[in-house]
């Protein structure tokens, strides 16, 4: 009676040092290390970008207008291959998420036949397994005799009590892996979405480059006709019709290169959405494709922590290089594991029921601690806390080059548009330019020359005008993906 309250008082004592240990977790807590975060971005007015709702709250089908647009970026973001990857790797680091819970469990294996038969000779200084002969009614030999002959079918387990905090720094490990793949996702989905809109507005423009093109063609065959009229009439030489064909040409010659130009956009927005090279279905006009003259808001810099997908990602890779650490200095203490089996000493299912006969059981506690292998596990967790601190570091030089890139996209998208008015008023002067050009030469207050140099910079001030509205519509795209936009 003594014996059993002795048992059952060790019992509970054991059970009480377990949750005792349990507690002594080690490592350090993650924290958000400090960001040095500015009140303001450079560049951002209130005269200029109004308070209304961030654009970087705003969903990619929100923010552009164009439906031709949302149908390419929808059909991208359905079948790109590098956004399938992304899903996979999400796919796989949710696996290991769930495995991870099974680890706090005790692992059960079961032996569903097994034997052990060994035999010695004289010399090895024990003698045979007596019970064995005698069973058999033989006489055990001086040499090979049987010196274990055993059968068995048993379970068994092997627990290891998470007395560091192993295990739960192997989940926030896991857990941080999981949802970095998901901010990789995100990123991507971003990227995606900026490519093929850039790769869309540099399809409408170049049409409108080939229609500037075209137009300029049938211009200057006009004024070649008029030229030619007034060689005949001996007024000008044929130097005249020389240069005003070679002004054609140069207008003629940009056909044939922006048609490459689409044929290979086309091709390059469909490997975007994964599919093979064909045409692309497009709008006609740079105009309606995003709610540009709106107001808009920058939000905080402090936003940006939460909407960017290439910080959060940086920070989920601190928060596991984190546990890592934490998770190499736990390994440098001693283990306690428990461990026991119960089956039966028989192979053949017809023996197993012979109760209690055939019964088999045991029980282990180990409480283990590295000796020789001290100054690697050392190291080994010095290693990773210097990895920590480089993906600290990673953080904090991702928000400084998120913050200069939407200064950066703040500045390109105010300077564009004052560009663009610049432009306008060039095109309308070089419009200008070439009608009084033409109505000076016909009434022989002009040269040629004068009417080709209006023609010629009317070309430049029209395909420039094209640019420049490719250049500030991307600058949308540039500074929405700066703020975290896209991935909604």
């Amino acid at each position: 009676m003594k014996k059993k309250c002795i048992t059952r008082l060790s019992i509970v004592g054991l059970f009480l040092a377990i949750l005792f240990i349990q507690s002594c977790k080690v490592g350090q807590k993650y924290t958000q290390p400090e960001l040095n975060l500015p009140e303001s971005y450079r560049g951002d007015t209130l005269a200029y970008f109004g308070d209304t709702t961030s654009i970087s709250k705003t969903t990619w089908k929100q923010f552009f207008h164009d439906p031709t647009l949302k149908d390419l970026i929808d059909s991208a973001l359905n079948n790109n291959f590098d956004m399938k990857t992304a899903l996979l790797n999400i796919e796989i680091a949710n696996k290991e998420l769930r495995r991870n819970k099974l680890d706090y469990l005790p692992q059960v294996d079961m032996v569903i036949a097994g034997a052990n038969k060994q035999w010695r000779s004289k010399e090895f200084g024990s003698s045979p397994s007596a019970r064995w002969y005698e069973r058999h009614g033989t006489k055990a030999p001086e040499n090979m005799f049987t010196y274990l002959s055993q059968y068995g079918t048993e379970l068994g387990f092997n627990w290891e009590i998470d007395i560091w905090g192993k295990i739960a720094n192997s989940k926030d490990q896991l857990l941080a892996e999981y949802l970095n793949t998901r901010e990789a996702k995100n990123a991507i989905q971003t990227q995606i979405v900026s490519n093929v809109a850039k790769g869309y507005f540099n399809l409408l423009m170049l049409d409108a480059k080939i229609e500037v093109a075209k137009r300029n063609v049938q211009l200057n065959d006009s004024t070649l006709q008029m030229i030619k009229l007034q060689y005949e009439a001996g007024e000008i030489t044929s130097l005249a019709i020389q240069q005003t064909e070679s002004q054609r040409l140069i207008a003629a010659s940009l056909v044939p290169k922006l048609e490459r130009e689409i044929i290979i956009q086309e091709n390059a927005l469909r490997v975007l959405t994964g599919q093979m090279p064909e045409s692309i279905k497009r709008g006609t006009s740079f105009e309606h494709l995003f709610a540009e003259n709106k107001d808009i808001s920058l939000g905080s810099p402090l936003e940006i922590i939460r909407n960017r997908p290439d910080i959060r990602s940086a920070e989920f890779e601190l928060i596991a290089a984190n546990a890592n650490s934490n998770i190499q200095q736990a390994m440098r203490y001693p283990a306690l594991t428990l461990g026991g089996s119960l089956g039966v000493n028989a192979m053949l299912p017809k023996n197993w029921f012979s109760i209690p006969g055939a019964l088999l059981g045991g029980i282990t506690g180990e409480l283990t601690a590295p000796i020789f292998k001290s100054k690697t596990l050392k190291t080994k967790w010095e290693i990773a806390k210097i990895e920590r601190e480089k993906s600290e570091l990673a953080l904090q030089q991702s928000v400084v080059e998120a913050v200069s890139e939407v200064s950066d996209a703040v500045i390109t998208v105010d300077k564009l548009r004052e560009q663009l008015d610049l432009a306008r008023l060039r095109v309308e002067n070089s419009s200008k330019a070439v009608r009084n050009a033409n109505l000076l030469f016909r009434s022989g207050y002009a040269t040629y020359l004068e009417v080709i140099t209006a023609q010629g910079n009317a070309l430049n001030s029209d395909l420039a005008l094209v640019e420049l509205r490719q250049e500030h519509l991307e600058s949308y795209v540039d500074l929405y993906r700066a703020l975290g936009g896209g991935w909604r």
